[in-house]
């Protein structure tokens, strides 16, 4: 938050200076226009009253108000000559518009109060102003008042726009990171779930594979938490040189494949076309569709023949995902979007690319997993 004390004391402090140069003694606020009286302490009290209490206008703006418009009162009804310290009313006046936050509607109903009690005082001291004059003079007030107060509501409207953007900035990141949770963990403890199953089976009819089946548990493991990692990394991470963390290893995608195929998973892994520059989340994007596919098929389709197809086109990345189903009907088998994460997160991270993923049974049987990722324009 800024400290704005230093600038105010020193708007006080040149008002307070101001008001007493010879030549600025006709500009200011005046009403009364009472004969004038002689100068002397009392009028320096409340010339001073009205300049020095401005020093903590925004911290005490009701209390500024309230000092400067009696001290302006007092300096009008006693006929002391004008100064440029009475100023100090409009600002004041603006400062209790923009920076008062409580109790403004009383504020205002005292002031104005305050104010028809100067008006019938002068009145009766015999001041020649008439009701049109005292009017005009309100209404200038007025107007000053209302313009703090515009500034106060765009500064409260800027100020809950600012709000509401980090929080909606917050709300992404969270549900990226919870996206990235779902595909790490997901995956991964599926994989080591199918194949710690496997391994306990050859324990007992093939002892002599079963360690085979063990250690592809314990490689599933280690590329969890080497990709947990990656991630808490991000999270900890304030510079941009670690956010690209966030992409997993170059040829992540064939790791994938091999961890499937450990676990059981028959997968059939075809790349067309020629490999080009991606952005970090194209590729990040590319590595969780085909992560979220294999993950869908050892779930609902173990060990059913699933083919990956990577297709570099001239403008966009393709991924097709097939999965062979069981002779049940096809929908029954159909992949949860788990809670508006798998393939309902996926569906939002392909959308934030300009891409499309459609995923869904086949009429043939099996299930599909299909995304189109433009690639970006060439910058010039």
């Amino acid at each position: 938050m800024r400290d704005t004390g230093f600038g105010d004391a020193l708007l006080a402090l040149t008002l307070t200076l101001l008001a007493f140069v010879p030549t600025m003694s006709k500009i200011g606020a005046q009403i009364g226009d009472l004969p004038e009286r002689p100068a002397d302490l009392l009028g320096l009290g409340l010339t001073l009253a009205q300049t020095v209490p401005l020093a903590v206008r925004r911290r005490w703006p009701a209390g500024c108000l309230a000092i400067v418009a009696s001290a302006f009162a007092g300096h009008q009804a006693l006929g002391f000559a004008t100064t440029f310290g009475s100023i100090g009313l409009y600002l004041a006046l603006y400062s209790a518009g923009a920076h008062q936050i409580r109790f403004r509607g009383g504020l205002a109903a005292v002031a104005s109060a305050g104010y028809l009690g100067l008006a019938v005082t002068l009145h009766r001291l015999g001041s020649p102003q008439g009701i049109a004059d005292y009017l005009a003079f309100y209404l200038t007030l007025s107007v000053v008042w209302a313009v703090g107060n515009t500034v106060r509501t765009r500064r409260t409207a800027a100020a809950l726009a600012r709000r509401a953007s980090a929080e909606a900035a917050t709300a992404i990141e969270r549900a990226r990171i919870a996206r990235e949770l779902h595909d790490v963990v997901t995956h991964h403890v599926t994989a080591m779930v199918i194949q710690a199953d496997a391994a306990q089976i050859l324990l007992t009819s093939a002892p002599e594979r079963a360690g085979a089946g063990l250690s592809a548990v314990s490689d599933t493991g280690r590329l969890a938490l080497r990709e947990l990692r990656h991630l808490l990394g991000v999270l900890e991470a304030t510079g941009e040189s670690a956010t690209a963390d966030r992409v997993p290893a170059r040829g992540g995608i064939t790791d994938l494949i091999d961890q499937a195929r450990r676990a059981g998973q028959p997968v059939d892994y075809t790349e067309q076309g020629e490999r080009r520059a991606q952005p970090m989340d194209m590729e990040l994007a590319a590595y969780r569709v085909v992560q979220e596919a294999l993950t869908n098929a050892m779930k609902h389709a173990p060990r059913m023949p699933t083919r990956i197809l990577l297709r570099h086109n001239a403008d966009h990345l393709e991924i097709a995902a097939t999965t062979d189903g069981p002779g049940s009907p096809p929908a029954a088998r159909r992949p949860r979007s788990e809670g508006g994460r798998g393939l309902a997160g996926l569906s939002a991270r392909v959308r934030m690319l300009d891409g499309e993923l459609v995923a869904g049974p086949r009429p043939e049987g099996g299930f599909e997993v299909r995304a189109v990722i433009p690639y970006p324009p060439v910058q010039e």
